[in-house]
């Protein structure tokens, strides 16, 4: 099973029935927007079940003031009220089916804004701890069953009480007696649906958990077929998938068996309340206290009773999963963002000034710490490169420097000032990344190359293009700036993708510009092509790059070898070649690595050091 599967059906079992009044408020309040809408709702839904029971009374006075009395002319009158009344029903059908639809799609609009506007402020440590499939589940499913519960749940419950109400006001009417005596059948038959109903949902549950697991084994299966066969796993696999498959089976018998006993239990119920009304109706004629057709709308309104108590029952099970499916929403809402303006935060005007790292500390919520006492100053438009080990700190920089995290202990400042009194947006306004996997969004390269700035014209787009070495490959493209990119550009080469990046953040003409690892998986050519782009973009900016390929940072201001969250060393390329130490280690390891991909392994130690001395030498 997946990850995020399994949150989300771990998450529902925790949830399921937490009928808390808070939750049931906040629940109340989102339909407060639209209370025009809820009355208008109410009052049509009224009229309906209001008039399907007095449907039952002008039936029961055609038997009794009509056909008994063999009165045509009554029979008449109150067919036309009957008709009148008709078509003022269907009319109000109409608009309580039409405001509920559109009820429910505003509320699920407002959910769906107003969880996306709360997941646009999260900082980024939100999303690095919380599993892509359970957001997306807050804002599809969750949001969904909140909305059916607060319209045609609503719909639902709202009709059976109305039924049973005005049944209720017409038996009294009718007879009072009988009528007393009848209602006490209701709570029998809540009781009963409401009980076969949590078993079924058990049921279900059970059923539901082992049809994830399920899935999860075809998928583990199929992708890992070769390694299943070239361990002779296949008898172990298919006795673990009968044992899910028969779990599935059993708890999927016994919720039928229980749907299936459940109707004729309630049934039977219904009859020997029907048997009864019209034995003790009979009396009751024969004494004179009742009509034929006081009993035949006995006979309808229980009728009436029964379907709705199961409605009332159906939706009570519903509302546990709509309960849960709020609670998850609210919880997310709730989420405050941990990197956030301070009240008094001002407009970050320029990020072109010196920028300095003092004693910062950093560690993510496992406290492990990933910079320690971490001290750099650098100047206006100078290009820091950051080379080192994988999980030294060098990616957790920038992201500080970004602000997507601020210091555990420490200060950051820009232009002598903490950057913490800036606001935020203002400080993300001026820098331009470059990720070493670019992420495009789906439509066309001139809408991806405009994110960066949308207010650019298309000649603006193609100069960031052509800057950023994107235009000559742009234009070979079937419909040239016009193609379409695919979702997450998988139309495009990882080399393509990264050229369309650059030619944004060249186009959002950043102050500060960062490039992590933009290198790592494109070819020598395309390799190329973003260094003169990264040049262009870097000239009179300050910058920092990130780069495992130290061919590409040759040229920067200073360069830091990183190493456990604090530098190791620093200095330009040839001043840290001379020193021989870690950046000459690192250095040298790429030489290696070439030399062997050239010209195969070299037998001789003494023979691969004097090459690579010559080659450093010559660097």
């Amino acid at each position: 099973m997946s990850e995020d599967t399994e949150l989300i059906e771990i998450e529902e079992e925790e949830f399921t029935s937490q009928l808390t009044t808070p939750v049931l408020k906040r629940i109340g309040g989102l339909l407060k927007p639209h209370w025009k809408w809820v009355l208008g709702f109410f009052i049509n839904i009224a009229i309906v079940s209001g008039l399907d029971a007095y449907f039952t009374f002008l039936n029961k006075q055609i038997i009794d003031q009509g056909i008994m009395l063999k009165d045509s002319a009554r029979v008449m009158q109150i067919a036309t009220i009957y008709g009148s009344f008709i078509l003022l029903q269907a009319a109000a059908v109409f608009t309580f089916i039409y405001l509920a639809g559109v009820l429910g799609e505003r509320i699920q609009y407002d959910l769906r804004k107003m969880l996306f506007n709360h997941l646009q402020d999260l900082s980024l440590s939100y999303y690095s701890n919380n599993a892509v499939g359970r957001l997306i589940a807050r804002v599809t499913s969750d949001t969904g069953r909140v909305s059916d519960l607060l319209t045609w749940g609503i719909v639902d419950s709202t009709w059976a009480v109305m039924n049973i109400t005005s049944s209720t006001i017409f038996m009294l009417i009718i007879n009072w007696k009988l009528a007393l005596i009848v209602l006490t059948i209701i709570p029998v038959m809540m009781i009963i649906a409401v009980e076969f109903r949590k078993r079924i949902l058990e049921q279900f549950r059970i059923s539901r958990r082992a049809n994830s697991k399920i899935t999860g084994a075809f998928n583990e299966n199929f992708q890992g077929t070769r390694v299943v066969k070239a361990l002779g796993r296949e008898d172990e696999n298919t006795r673990e998938f009968q044992g899910l498959t028969s779990k599935m089976y059993h708890a999927s018998y016994r919720a039928a068996w229980l749907s299936a006993l459940f109707l004729p239990t309630v049934q039977m119920i219904a009859a020997l309340a029907l048997g009864f009304i019209v034995g003790y109706g009979g009396l009751q004629i024969n004494l004179g206290l009742m009509t034929i057709g006081g009993i035949q709308a006995f006979v309808s309104y229980l009728t009436f009773m029964m379907w709705p108590i199961q409605d009332l029952a159906r939706v009570y099970s519903e509302m546990q999963h709509s309960i849960a499916s709020a609670e998850r929403i609210f919880k997310l809402v709730d989420t405050p963002p941990e990197v956030h303006n301070r009240p008094d935060a001002v407009e970050a005007k320029t990020l072109l000034g010196e920028i300095e790292f003092e004693h910062v500390d950093f560690f993510y919520e496992d406290r492990k710490s990933v910079l320690t006492d971490f001290s750099l100053k650098v100047k206006a438009g100078e290009t820091i490169a950051l080379v080192g080990p994988t999980g030294g700190g060098k990616s957790t920089i920038v992201n500080l420097l970004c602000r997507f995290y601020e210091p555990s202990k420490g200060v950051i400042r820009i232009n002598g000032l903490d950057y913490m009194d800036y606001k935020l947006e203002s400080i993300h306004n001026k820098i331009g990344i470059v990720l070493q996997t670019p992420h495009l969004f789906s439509g066309t390269v001139r809408e991806n190359i405009r994110y960066g700035n949308l207010s650019a014209d298309d000649a603006q787009v193609e100069e960031a293009a052509k800057i950023a070495g994107a235009h000559d490959f742009i234009v070979t493209l079937e419909k040239g700036y016009e193609q379409g990119v695919g979702e997450s550009g998988n139309l495009l080469s990882v080399g393509q993708k990264q050229l369309i990046s650059l030619a944004r953040a060249v186009l959002a003409r950043p102050e500060l510009f960062i490039m992590d690892e933009a290198t790592s998986s494109v070819d020598t050519l395309t390799e190329a092509l973003i260094q003169r782009g990264m040049d262009a973009l870097m000239k009179g900016r300050t910058s920092f790059v990130i780069a495992h390929r130290l061919s590409t940072i040759r040229r920067a201001d200073r360069i830091l070898v990183i190493e456990n969250g604090q530098i190791a060393e620093q200095g330009s390329h040839a001043e840290l070649l001379k020193l021989r130490g870690h950046y000459y280690r690192l250095y040298t390891q790429q030489f290696r690595h070439q030399l062997e991909v050239a010209y195969g392994v070299v037998e001789e130690e003494g023979e691969k050091e004097k090459v690579i001395s010559e080659a450093v030498a010559a660097d």
